[in-house]
């Protein structure tokens, strides 16, 4: 009897995660910032959706076609509820990537998508994912891949190796895989406790094992724990996409192409030393360690002058995407960290804070008088979207579109968070996406759209679901206890969510 798993974990379901990257609004953005034209994106396609929850945001919040396959029936099926739920009529199969490429009916797509998927596969799959981006890839359509990546994870690999087998040999037979995932990291440990010459050479693995135990079991069962696991160098990955006529275009995280906290000035003369950009990236991964990577590539690049890119920009729109007393201006890097400046930040948070969608070009024109570059404008606007503070957003014709699916899946989601806080997020017609929201913060959504107004009778409504199955809060790390101090905490969650979290939310028009 075949395995249909072809050796992927399936046994336990993949986590509810939400992936920006894959949101072609996000794309077109990133991709302008380097100068790169994209098409007008009609057609996006998901590949390995997982649980199906980024392309159902997107479907849902844009006017863009949407097709999927997830080879997972238990997965495919959540994805496609939701798909009903909304409305959006996207098409989400659940094939095999080969069945899924030998669609008749399949268009060309301007986005395709992957996350992750990569390097949980066999190298049969990944032939078939690059004839189908050769196939059905539109001439001047944007590829979006992550990966985990060499020479990153090549200390740990040999560790995760012998984890894999452990819980393939040695654990119980019938234990669920959970339990032999315990069972592995508790075998790593007493090896490395056992001083292997091994470790004389890897001493980070032990340090990246407690870090392991710290996550949930969900994300180890599909991280580590598939037959398949090959973290890959760049260039092996160049060298299949530039097959499929794709040229790359860069990294979806802005941080990475800051030099200055990620490499010395030595090597940044290096690098600068290398005339070929496939080995000048890949040695730059050696210089960073790189363990993941986040990339858009394009089938045929066409590069926009200054004036095309300049005037592309002032056009594009956006929007506050988080509070401001969330927003921190310290940069992490390989090499160190860094404060971006505060004189040419907040003016442009303060030009936004009114919660209203603005152009580049408008916020140029309002803190130019500050003495703030459109460079520094640009640049600043990039970073604020990489941290998920600020964000791309549609036309009002394609957000007024949108609006009725999203408020059908959004209500679907919040009425969920009754029972389960799996699902943190919920899809903006504004940004055609997803946008954070916690379980609480959906139940105090849930509450106000069933008319429920004064804070403590939110706070009353909400602790009935709460405390019918059981829970209780915690504040700093302590849980509370009584009825009285729960009620007391979520009556000042409330009144600091309407203050300060839902006008936010009415922007995004997810409230």
């Amino acid at each position: 009897m075949s395995d249909w798993t072809a050796g992927y974990v399936a046994e336990i379901d993949y986590t509810y995660g939400y992936y920006p990257e894959l949101n072609p609004l996000r794309a077109r953005l990133t991709l302008l910032n380097s100068a790169v034209a994209i098409p007008k994106i009609g057609t996006a396609c998901e590949l390995g959706f997982g649980q199906g929850l980024s392309v159902n945001l997107h479907a849902a919040a844009s006017n863009i076609n949407w097709y999927g396959t997830d080879f997972n029936p238990s997965q495919a099926g959540f994805a496609n509820a939701l798909n009903e739920v909304s409305g959006a009529d996207a098409k989400l199969y659940e094939e095999a990537f080969a069945d899924f490429t030998a669609r008749p009916d399949l268009p060309e797509f301007d986005f395709i998508g992957l996350h992750g998927i990569w390097s949980w596969i066999s190298d049969g799959n990944r032939a078939v994912i690059t004839e189908f981006i050769k196939r059905k890839l539109r001439v001047g359509g944007v590829l979006y891949i992550s990966y985990n990546t060499l020479p990153g994870w090549a200390t740990f690999a040999p560790m995760r190796h012998l984890m894999t087998q452990y819980a393939e040999t040695l654990s119980a037979r019938g234990q669920s895989i959970t339990n032999r995932i315990d069972d592995s990291l508790q075998f790593a440990e007493k090896l490395i406790a056992t001083r292997p010459v091994f470790m004389r050479d890897g001493a980070s693995v032990a340090d990246r094992l407690t870090k392991l135990k710290e996550h949930n079991r969900q994300y180890l069962a599909h991280e580590y724990f598939n037959r398949d696991w090959y973290p890959t160098y760049f260039s092996t990955i160049a060298e299949q996409l530039t097959s499929a006529k794709l040229q790359f275009v860069g990294s979806t995280n802005f941080i990475d192409k800051i030099d200055s906290i990620n490499l010395t000035a030595e090597q940044q003369n290096l690098l600068n030393e290398i005339p070929d950009p496939i080995f000048r990236e890949s040695a730059r991964d050696f210089m960073v360690n790189q363990q993941f990577r986040r990339d858009y590539w394009i089938k045929g690049i066409r590069k926009l002058t200054n004036l095309e890119q300049v005037e592309e920009l002032r056009t594009q729109s956006v929007i506050l995407a988080n509070l401001r007393e969330n927003l921190s201006l310290k940069v992490k890097g390989v090499q160190g960290e860094a404060d971006m400046k505060e004189e040419i930040y907040m003016p442009i948070i303060d030009c936004l804070s009114d919660h209203k969608i603005k152009t580049i070009g408008q916020i140029e024109q309002v803190v130019s008088n500050r003495g703030i570059t459109f460079a520094q404008l640009l640049q600043a606007i990039m970073f604020l979207t990489n941290n998920n503070f600020l964000s791309a957003t549609q036309l009002e014709g394609q957000i007024s579109k949108s609006k009725k699916q999203t408020e059908k899946l959004n209500a679907y989601l919040m009425n969920r968070a009754r029972s389960s806080g799996d699902i943190a997020y919920l899809a903006s017609p504004v940004t055609a996406g997803g946008i954070n929201v916690d379980r609480f913060q959906q139940l105090f959504l849930l509450a106000i759209a069933q008319k429920v107004k004064e804070p403590d009778e939110i706070a009353k409504r909400v602790w009935q679901i709460v405390a019918s199955q059981g829970h209780k809060l915690i504040k700093e790390g302590k849980t509370l206890e009584t009825p009285e101090e729960n009620l007391t905490e979520l009556i000042n969650q409330v009144k600091s969510f309407v203050e300060k979290r839902l006008p936010l939310l009415k922007a995004l028009q997810i409230a």
